[in-house]
């Protein structure tokens, strides 16, 4: 154990590892109740989304682990698995197989991207305060799902949107819920997300809306309603070029950033620089592919591997502990099961993690016009389209016509004017 992960040379031990596997654990956890819930809005089959939720979770963390030894939780991203539900299967009316097929193209072309140079040229093409705009349109796409889900905005043929009955069950429910996670975090506890849930799930059974099930414990089946069912032909029969390339460079940026966040927290950078990235982008490039064959929408590195970070952990065997505690959590499908019907104990995840993503708005540069509006748009247009490729497509094709304009089409990235063309393609003549 030591020779493989180094434990002395970064200055810790396997009792601390394990213990920041465990705080990671509980701090994520939460992401095998919201994502099979969100999924399952799709049409796909709850149990089998569970399944594969878990089991490419297990696949990125344990390469990422083990092969880049740092302590990295890989798992579905949240955005991803709402742009998949809502937008992809949802605002497209694709079917969920069509959206898997796209997700397993986006995955090769990451494992291809994570093998050659060609990601540091994706990623420099593209202006920071566009990157940070992409991350806070979906923050404000995933807080309006679930302030939806939990009926605090409704629906209304005067104003579009407004304010739903506050008093309603499931809505007074998702309040208390809220506001039950947001003192936690008030108080930095770690694993909140979760142990708001819980604590919800405990009112919700005093408030009679709650029905535990029969038994707790069973053994995982179900993964063939999703596994292998993804359709690759109906992404090039359909045209879902821009879908792909969506999933690709959200995943792209966010894992980049995450990792970046997560290896300087815990003094893993060298001069400045991410080392073995090009493991550590394999291991979330392999979720997202094997996610697609089991059936999830696309993998992301986790902001929440921090809290792993913060009490020691500094190697993969961090996130090895991860994987064993995520491989227990498949025998647990009844109560997750349960926890993932009632919308008011998921949605308050969804409004908080929405909120900790918009909070990345500080980073953008407001000083310059021809990038800032079309930083505005994407920010913007992705609730308002109730599509995150929309928003993202509006913005990349408004910045190079507002660079050339202003007499600066030099300073665009050739790469760039390369994403206005495909987006300005899939949005005219594929819908949007």
């Amino acid at each position: 154990m030591e020779t493989w992960f180094k434990l002395k040379e970064r200055g810790t031990s396997a009792g601390t590892e394990l213990l920041a596997g465990v705080t990671t654990f509980f701090t994520m956890v939460y992401i095998v109740i919201v994502n099979p819930g969100i999924l399952s809005e799709a049409g796909m089959d709850f149990q089998g989304v569970f399944i594969a939720t878990v089991a490419a979770s297990i696949i990125g963390t344990l390469i990422m682990g083990l092969a880049s030894n740092y302590p990295i939780v890989i798992a579905p991203g949240m955005g991803l698995n709402a742009y998949f539900a809502f937008s992809v299967v949802g605002g497209e009316g694709l079917s969920w197989q069509t959206a898997l097929g796209a997700v397993f193209v986006a995955g090769l072309l990451f494992v291809i991207l994570s093998l050659t140079s060609f990601r540091y040229m994706l990623l420099d093409a593209i202006p920071d305060s566009l990157k940070h705009a992409i991350t806070v349109g979906i923050g404000l796409f995933i807080t309006f799902i679930g302030l939806q889900n939990a009926k605090i905005i409704v629906d209304s043929p005067a104003t579009l949107l407004t304010l739903g009955t506050l008093t309603e069950p499931m809505t007074l429910l998702s309040i208390i819920g809220l506001a039950v996670s947001l003192a936690l975090l008030s108080y930095r506890v770690k694993g909140y997300l979760f142990i708001g849930m819980v604590i919800t799930a405990i009112i919700a059974g005093f408030m009679g809306m709650l029905e535990l099930p029969e038994q707790f414990v069973s053994l995982p089946t179900g993964l063939s309603a999703t596994a292998f069912q993804m359709d690759i032909g109906g992404v090039f029969t359909n045209g879902l070029y821009a879908i792909v390339f969506t999933f690709l460079l959200i995943t792209l940026f966010d894992t980049t950033g995450t990792m970046l966040g997560v290896a300087e927290q815990a003094g893993l950078m060298k001069d400045g620089k991410f080392p073995r990235s090009r493991g550590a982008l394999l291991a979330d490039a392999v979720g997202t592919t094997s996610g697609a064959v089991l059936g999830t929408s696309p993998t992301s590195a986790y902001i929440e591997s921090s809290a792993g970070v913060a009490v020691g952990g500094r190697t993969g065997l961090t996130a090895v502990t991860v994987s064993v505690l995520l491989a227990l959590t498949l025998f647990f499908s009844p109560i997750v099961s349960v926890l993932a019907s009632i919308p008011a104990i998921t949605a308050p995840s969804l409004i908080i993690v929405g909120f900790l993503m918009i909070s990345v708005v500080r980073k953008i540069d407001w000083n310059e016009f021809e990038v800032v509006f079309p930083a505005f748009l994407i920010i913007v247009l992705m609730p308002l389209t109730y599509s995150i490729a929309t928003g993202i497509g509006v913005g990349f094709i408004a910045y190079p016509i507002l660079k050339a304009v202003r007499g600066k089409w030099k300073d665009v990235h050739p790469m760039f004017y390369l994403f206005a063309v495909l987006f300005f393609v899939q949005l005219a003549f594929f819908g949007h």
